[in-house]
Order: C-alpha cells, then structure tokens, then sequence
C-alpha cells in the first residue's frame, strides 16, 4: 500500500475516534513540512469573554483594553471566530485537537477525556518543543494533576478560585497568595524567561472571566459609575419575542435568565460591571506577555494568540451564560501577532472556529495536520495569501441535566444565514438573516419564501453530522442535580 492509500486509510478508520493513533500512525501523521520553521508559540485562552468587549471594538464604549487593543493594531483580528460548542470543556478539547465534539466526547462540562486521547502538546514534544500549560484545564473532570503533553505543569481544581488558589506545579501541592490572573501569568514569565535550545509552546489558561466575576483589587469599582448599554433584544415584550422559541423566553425565569439570574442572588447591573472589570486582568496579562517578549527580543519572531473559549450574552433575547447559538454566546475574540509573518493592523472576516486552532499550531511548528482534523490552519489567512476557505461552520450543543434550561441544539452559520434546529423539544426552529438583522431579532423560520433556504441549510447540518459520524446523541449517566427551583437540589 502506498503512502496516500495509508493516510486515507488510517484516517477512514479513526473519523469516530477521538485523539487516538497507534505508534506507527503517529510517526506518518505528525510529519513535518521539509525544513519549515519551528516557531515560539504562545496561546492564551479566557473564558467566557465574548466578542465584543474589546475597547477597540467601541462596546461598551467605557470599556479600556489597551493591550487587546495592540495585538489587533500590530496583528490580526479575526473578525468572525466562533466555537463549534459554547461550552468551556468541550471548547477546550476542541482547541487542543481540532475536533468537534461529538468526535472528542468530551460534550459538557463533567465528560471525561477518552482513554488514549492525544492532545497536541504531545505531537510538539514529539516534535522538539518545549511545553508548558498554566493555568485553568477544566475539561471533563476537576482533577488538576499534570497531563501528558507538557513539560511544565500549573493548574487547580474546577474552576479553582480567583484568589489565593490551590495549584498543583508539576505535582506539588502550592498554597498561593494573590489575584489568579496575576498568578498564573507570572508563572508564565518565570516559564519563558529559562534559558532553552528549543523551541516553545506556552499554553496560558485563565480562569477569567468566569463567573462569579472578581476582578482584581485595583479593578474593583472602576465601573461603578458608568452608564450601561442594554441590548434591543432584551426587554420582555411581545415584540421581542414573537415567532422565537418557547424556550428561549421561559429561560427569562431561570439561572441563566435576567429575570431570575443565578435563582436571584445577583442584580445585571452589578453583574454586567463585575464582568468589565474582571476582563481588565486579563488584558493586564498580555501586556505583561507583550512586554516580556520584547524583553527577551522575542516579539516579532512568536506567534502569540489571544482567544475565549467561548462566548456570554448579557441581556440578549433575556438570556446570560452561554450554551446557545445565539452570536454573542457562538462568537469568540480572537487575536494573532507575529510580525514577521503577519502585516498589522489586519482584519479577518471568514468563517473561522476553534477547531482550526490546532491545524495552526500544527503549521507554526514545522508539522503537517493529522487528517482526521476538522479544522484548517490560518495561517495563509493571516498572511494574506489567496486561500480556499469554508462557507459555513456548524455548531453542537447538548442538553444538561445541571442546567436543564437550554435544549440540545444543532446548526449552521454562513456569512448571510444561521439556522438552528433542536433535539427532543416540541417548539420551532430558528433562521436569521444575518446580513440584515445582526441582532437576531426575527426569526424567518414561517415564512413561505424562505422554504428552500430552510430545506437547504437544514440539509447542510444533517450532511455534516452524517459525514463526521454525529448522528448519534452523546448520552451519559446523570445525576439528579439540577439548578433549576422547580425541581429541588436532592444531592446534597
């Protein structure tokens, strides 16, 4: 058998399997690209930031990223990122391989890793590099022990705390004093600082700005006073939700709702500055990163990301959280520098999601994808080169018991349309004019002239699934937790 026959054959057989190659398999796929360049990559990941809270992006007008501000001046911004699940674990196992979810299984929050997994920090140290993850894991589990793939080990437990956190370094236990973001970003440093002959990957994972929002002391208050900027969509009227799915009002009243966030124990108000201020830290974060690079005469060699695992609304349709495919809980910042490869100040407005994370990486480091990737590198976009990119991108969430609000969705999102449809419910599906209606205001779902846009895009998500073996619902064993008041917390 010759090499194409192999490749397509190994590939044939693992499209159903999560991360997972035999040794023989792994040596053929994580080739590398002749003598490519091996480049320093930094990745630094947040959670739950959206969008559009950036200061350059001018919303909320009062907030200041000054350093968010400077990677999109002197790099790239990538306009139009999104995530195939809004949803910190499965989001994070997709950035790592470059698989959608119902490839990885890693679905919610308490899934755990498959056996055999294989990250990418594996195939990079296979490759040379020197790796080091810090920070927030969160994926699947709440253990905090190191995992293969990287040479230096940070993180905590769950969610973990943002101040004073437990952190496990390389398997001691460590009783740390201070703000998280601060924390783990001079961990970082430390990390970078080391004198080493080989290339690096650095993977910086904040616990930012998950909520409960805390942001820093020197942070804290700084928005107290200003005027805050509610979404059209977020008043409670007949208008706003007219033709929209049962559901989606009915969250109003629930953890996830603004009428009943968090079963009452906060205001939005508070809610929305907490969340504005804790964002400062992590932006302090890359300046820091920025600024130690250029110490070490390494800023216009490294190839530096800045990226959320997912999206937030605050107020949109009456929602907060995630989960949904709502914009501002699909779309995601996303930030790249590298001045040597990348021109400033550059705008990217494909269709790109956080399977192509890995691919990218994969290129940056001199190696060749592995097939059974769903994503495509960036790299000839970011370099302005002509490139044969996709037309959509597809989206998968999955009902939770702990937070029962949200139906299992599926959908597809292409530059003019989004269409959504759900498992399990008896209520109606969605379709929004993008182009026209950016808000998502009104759903065209019912109208007759919209059929055979209808037929075609729902055609288009029940092809993908069958081609990338998602027709089968991930189904695992619940607990009865759930935060929902109609139905009492029986686990104590």
């Amino acid at each position: 058998m010759d090499r194409r026959k192999f490749i397509k054959t190994v590939s044939a057989a693992s499209a159903n399997l999560p991360f997972l190659m035999n040794a023989e398999s792994r040596n053929i796929l994580a080739e590398k690209f002749g003598n490519a360049r091996q480049r320093n990559i930094i990745f630094i990941l947040s959670d739950d930031h959206r969008y559009d809270f950036m200061g350059f992006l001018d919303k909320p007008k009062f907030l200041e990223t000054p350093n968010m501000d400077r990677m999109a001046r002197e790099g790239a911004h990538v306009d139009n990122a999104s995530v195939t699940t809004s949803l910190c674990s499965p989001s994070r196992a997709t950035i790592l391989t470059g698989l959608y979810s119902h490839k990885h299984k890693v679905i919610d929050n308490g899934s755990p890793v498959p056996e055999g997994t294989k990250f990418i920090g594996e195939y990079l140290q296979r490759a040379g590099y020197e790796t080091a993850f810090i920070g927030k894991w969160h994926m699947g589990e709440a253990k905090d022990d190191p995992r293969a793939g990287f040479d230096h080990w940070v993180s905590f437990k769950g969610q973990g705390l943002y101040y004073n956190p437990d952190l496990n370094v390389d398997g001691q236990r460590i009783k740390s004093k201070g703000y998280v973001s601060d924390i783990l970003t001079d961990y970082a440093i430390k990390w970078l600082k080391k004198k080493r002959n080989k290339p690096f990957f650095l993977f910086l994972s904040h616990k930012a700005v998950h909520a409960m929002f805390e942001p820093a002391q020197r942070h804290l208050g700084k928005y107290d006073k200003v005027e805050l900027e509610y979404p059209a969509n977020m008043a409670n009227t007949e208008e706003n939700y007219k033709n929209k799915p049962r559901w989606v009002r009915e969250q109003r009243n629930s953890w996830h709702g603004v009428d009943f966030m968090y079963h009452g124990s906060m205001d939005f108000d508070t809610f929305y500055r907490r969340y504005c201020e804790t964002i400062l830290g992590i932006d302090d974060s890359i300046g820091v990163i920025l600024n130690t690079l250029g110490e070490l005469e390494l800023d216009k060699s490294t190839l530096l990301f800045y990226m959320s695992d997912n999206g937030f609304c605050f107020g949109e349709h009456g929602l907060i959280d995630k989960r949904h495919m709502y914009e501002p809980s699909m779309r995601v910042p996303l930030l790249v520098r590298c001045p040597e490869m990348i021109k400033p100040g550059i705008k990217i407005d494909k269709l790109v999601q956080n399977i192509d994370i890995a691919p990218t990486i994969f290129a940056a480091a001199g190696l060749k994808p592995l097939p059974n990737m769903d994503g495509k590198s960036l790299l000839p976009l970011l370099q302005g080169k002509d490139s044969d990119w996709r037309n959509e991108v597809y989206y998968e969430y999955y009902w939770e018991r702990d937070f029962p609000h949200t139906p299992t969705v599926f959908g597809v999102r292409t530059e003019k349309y989004k269409y959504m449809t759900y498992h399990g419910i008896w209520d109606i599906d969605e379709l929004y004019d993008l182009k026209n209606d950016p808000d998502e205001m009104y759903n065209l779902i019912t109208k007759a002239d919209m059929k055979d846009i209808i037929i075609e895009l729902r055609n288009k998500v029940f092809t993908w699934l069958k081609n990338t073996n998602g027709m089968q619902i991930p189904l695992k064993h619940t607990g009865l937790r759930q935060f929902d008041k109609r139905n009492p917390d029986l686990v104590k």
